[in-house]
Parts: structure tokens; C-alpha cells; sequence
């Protein structure tokens, strides 16, 4: 009988034992993981700002596409002013000249 609870006592601090060794081999591979997920969320937060940049990027590009056209075509307009402007002006400098040389003034 005491041969059959001492073989008791040694399953029972068997399996215990195994119990250890798994907890510990478990809480050696705790930092390991964490470190491995944190660097997957690094990985997916760098990713996700690179997204972000791209697209703030490519909007600011739109947004000075967009002006740089408006600029352009309003110095368009500013210089097709200027030009009828220059065309009147040289109209009445030729006719001034004219009535001039026709002795009219």
C-alpha cells in the first residue's frame, strides 16, 4: 500500500513537473510573440501612413494642378486684354498719323 501511494506521489510530481516545464517554455515564448505582433502593427501603422501620405500627395498635386491651370488662364485673359488694348491704341496711332499726314490736325 505505501508502494502504491509513493507511485502515486511520483505521477502526481510527474505530471506537475510537466505542468512546469509547459508554463515555462509558454512564458519563454510570451516576449518573443509580443515582440513579433508589435512588430506587425509597426509594420501595418508604417503602411498605413505611407497610404495616408500618398494620398495627401496626390491631393495637394490635384490642388496645384488645379490653381497653376486657374493662374494660367487668367494671365491668358490678362494678356488677350492687353492685346485688344495694344490693337486700339495702335488703331488710333495710325489714325492720328494719318489725319497728321493728310494734314487734318
Amino acid at each position: 500500500m505505501n508502494k502504491d501511494i509513493i507511485q502515486q506521489v511520483l505521477e502526481i510530481e510527474k505530471r506537475a513537473q510537466s505542468i512546469y516545464d509547459a508554463a515555462v517554455r509558454e512564458a519563454e515564448q510570451l516576449p518573443i510573440q509580443a515582440e513579433e505582433e508589435a512588430q506587425a502593427l509597426v509594420e501595418e501603422a508604417r503602411a498605413d501612413a505611407q497610404a495616408e501620405a500618398k494620398e495627401i500627395v496626390a491631393k495637394a498635386h490635384e490642388q496645384a494642378q488645379r490653381e497653376s491651370e486657374r493662374i494660367m488662364a487668367e494671365a491668358q485673359q490678362e494678356i488677350e486684354h492687353m492685346e485688344k488694348l495694344a490693337m486700339s491704341n495702335f488703331d488710333r496711332a495710325v489714325n492720328y498719323v494719318l489725319d497728321r499726314v493728310a494734314g487734318k490736325e
